[in-house]
């Protein structure tokens, strides 16, 4: 074989060579994810709305599978609280290559390392339920929080109260002094979420001309055991003389209903916020007076779905439109006990 003929066969060679190479990248590149893995870490496990949610959650996913043929494995944790905690499951998450984290922040103010950490490793992140700073928010493209408006919740709890009294007045204002004397059970001392439904429930009532009286408030923690016994001492300081029961959850509400019961009392009107299974169950039974609930369904699915687009890096889907780009809020409503005509 002559020389020349070599170098056309061997040059022939090549090029096939880097075809069949270059025809393997591009298969490559075309292969989309069978599995994803997404990275959940709780504040408190034991939060009865996060539970909820988190059940909503897994089903959620189970549903995506069924639907697209790719399996969603739920690494879902409990930071118990603690911010350090849930840094260290960060980074777990990251070791582990999840996709992307869905964080249900302990600190809202704290959030920073977290987005560190994601950031470097550039794992999309989805805050849910406790809102970071807009300052942190606004760090990354990749920074995103799915929650409700906690003024709207607000509002909203007020104004079941509000509506009720412009039709049975004598319903709120058990016995008839002309003044709804009121207690609050408050959240933690500095979460954004009971800073806002503390201040605005009250002033919606103030607005819609309900006269209230604030006999006294106290922290406890969104906690059922705490509000029962914030409830109970109140019942021996203020005998006779609480009509009104303002909760900025529904657990705490159900610690002042036990609390309730424990003394025989029973013309305490009790508002909640979150329509815990729970609490849906004390509204039913008629110890609650009414609750806010956000749309779990919506709630839990937005969070999915864009954890599922971020990681497939797909555009973000329609069925949930985002404020400003990063945030999408749940929509609400009230849930009240219907009030007999003759009462």
């Amino acid at each position: 074989m002559s020389t020349g003929r070599k170098l056309r066969l061997l040059l022939l060679l090549i090029v096939c060579m880097c075809m069949v190479l270059t025809s393997c990248q591009s298969v490559g590149k075309e292969e989309k994810k069978t599995s994803l893995r997404i990275g959940i870490s709780l504040y408190r496990g034991d939060d009865t709305f996060i539970t909820n949610l988190c059940n909503l959650l897994e089903e959620k996913a189970k549903e995506y599978e069924r639907e697209n043929g790719i399996k969603v494995t739920l690494d879902i944790q409990d930071a118990k609280g603690s911010q350090n905690i849930q840094n260290s499951q960060v980074e777990r998450f990251i070791s582990l290559n999840c996709d992307v984290l869905c964080i249900n922040v302990v600190d809202r103010m704290d959030a920073s390392v977290i987005i560190d950490r994601a950031m470097t490793a550039g794992v999309p992140v989805i805050f849910f339920n406790r809102q970071p700073v807009e300052e942190d928010m606004n760090r990354w493209e990749q920074l995103y929080y799915v929650g409700v408006d906690a003024k709207e919740t607000a509002v909203l709890q007020g104004k079941m109260v509000v509506d009720l009294y412009k039709e049975h007045p004598e319903v709120i204002d058990r016995n008839g002094d002309g003044v709804v004397s009121y207690v609050m059970l408050e959240g933690e001392t500095s979460h954004q979420d009971s800073l806002i439904r503390t201040e605005w429930s009250v002033q919606t009532l103030k607005d819609g001309g309900v006269p209230v009286e604030k006999i006294t408030g106290g922290i406890a923690n969104w906690e059922r055991s705490q509000g029962s016994a914030l409830m109970e001492q109140w019942l021996l300081e203020y005998p006779d003389t609480i009509e009104l029961v303002i909760s900025n959850n529904d657990d705490m509400a159900l610690g002042a209903i036990d609390a309730l019961e424990r003394a025989q009392v029973t013309d305490v009107n009790i508002i909640g916020i979150d329509g815990t299974t729970q609490g849906l169950e004390a509204l039913a039974n008629g110890s609650l007076l009414g609750t806010v609930s956000a749309n779990k369904e919506a709630y839990a699915g937005a969070i999915v779905a864009l954890a599922v687009s971020c990681a497939l890096g797909e555009a973000l889907p329609a069925d949930y439109p985002l404020v400003d780009g990063k945030y999408y809020w749940a929509s609400q409503e009230i849930l009240i006990n219907q009030i007999e005509e003759n009462q």
